[in-house]
């Protein structure tokens, strides 16, 4: 293999494609990045349970395919200096030239790398901004106890032009609503997919669209060149939809900037684990943490109250998640008791809002 292609393009590719290197690969070859070289320069993964390859530009003078130890390659190539990059496969080397630095890189064996899955059947298509919006509010409600692989998902529900993403780790729920293009009318399908997987997919959207595909227990997502694949958990998930669409008997309406800055500067003297209060009265919402060894805090933001006047308390970190999730300008929390969960949503115009929040509270001292 002989290829010539440009170094902020190649450090680019290198950098997205590692991520998704095991790092603790239960063979050797799992570690290596694969370059493979024809009309243009391919570049995978794999780690059994995920792949990501990206298609690059590259003048390729000897086509082939080469296995180079991704991590090096990938300190290499960011450290290059701003010179297009050669690189030169021969027998268990690979040389990589840009400009006066020259790397000779051990090679490994491209025959017991193994297969790449497929890309599935593509089932849709929905805009990059929209996707990654949606995965940034559903993701944070996610588990991260491996131990239970369902609760570390987002499960992602399809009836023809609709979409549902929705996670829970047990304490809270979080789930967004948006439209798409299916591919076909009247598809209907549903699908666990592990949330770090979604979340590097998000992160690293530059535009344009996401394709996903569905397929023999595997995900695929495509967007600008660059696709993933990823192993389907199960598809056991909770009645979430029922949970969400409980009746409140009390509202409180809130600007969402001011209300998070207040949380923050109140909970900076919250000991770990220990609540945050909110005393909801009409005009207002007060804002208490503390009282043990470092301090209290208060602060007090304008809040519009529909309902009795009512007192609840909640993890700060939860609590945020939730409100930062939030994309207008108004949050609603909707309420019932202090010893019952609240949902926070926007505050619907016509119809139910996309992004729904339900949080536990915790219990007074």
């Amino acid at each position: 293999m002989k290829i010539r292609v440009n170094r902020d393009v190649l450090a680019d590719t290198v950098a997205w494609t590692a991520r998704v290197l095991p790092a603790r690969p239960v063979v050797p070859v799992l570690s290596g990045l694969l370059l493979d070289a024809g009309d243009e320069l391919t570049i995978s993964a794999f780690d059994y349970d995920v792949s990501a390859r990206a298609s690059i530009e590259a003048e390729v003078a000897e086509p082939g395919r080469v296995l180079i130890p991704g991590k090096i390659l990938a300190e290499i190539s960011k450290s290059l200096p701003a010179e297009p990059v050669e690189i030169t496969s021969s027998g268990s080397e690979a040389l990589l030239t840009c400009g006066s630095a020259e790397f000779a890189l051990l090679t490994m064996p491209v025959e017991d790398y193994p297969t790449l899955p497929q890309i599935p059947q593509r089932i849709g298509a929905v805009g990059g901004e929209i996707f990654a919006s949606a995965v940034g509010q559903v993701a944070p409600a996610a588990s991260r106890d491996e131990t239970l692989p369902m609760l570390t998902g987002i499960r992602i529900d399809i009836a023809d032009e609709a979409v549902a993403m929705a996670a829970t780790d047990r304490y809270r729920i979080a789930a967004r609503d948006f439209t798409w293009r299916p591919e076909r009318p009247g598809l209907t399908e549903a699908a666990m997919v592990p949330a770090r997987v979604m979340v590097e997919v998000a992160r690293s959207l530059r535009g344009g669209e996401v394709a996903l595909s569905l397929g023999d227990g595997v995900a695929g997502f495509e967007s600008a060149g660059r696709s993933t694949t990823v192993r389907l958990l199960d598809e056991q998930f909770i009645d979430y939809r029922s949970r969400l669409s409980d009746t409140w008997s009390i509202r409180a309406d809130v600007r969402a900037a001011p209300f998070v800055e207040a949380i923050k500067r109140v909970a900076l003297v919250a000991e770990r684990n220990t609540a945050i209060r909110l005393s909801f009265t009409h005009g207002q919402v007060t804002i208490q943490a503390g009282g043990g060894d470092v301090g209290r805090g208060t602060e007090v933001v304008e809040a519009e109250l529909t309902g009795d006047d009512i007192q609840i308390a909640f993890q700060s970190h939860f609590l945020l998640d939730g409100l930062t999730g939030v994309d207008t300008e108004l949050v609603r929390l909707n309420l019932e008791s202090p010893s019952r969960p609240a949902l926070i949503t926007s505050v619907p115009g016509d119809g139910q809002p996309a992004f729904r929040y339900l949080v536990m509270s915790l219990r007074l001292g």
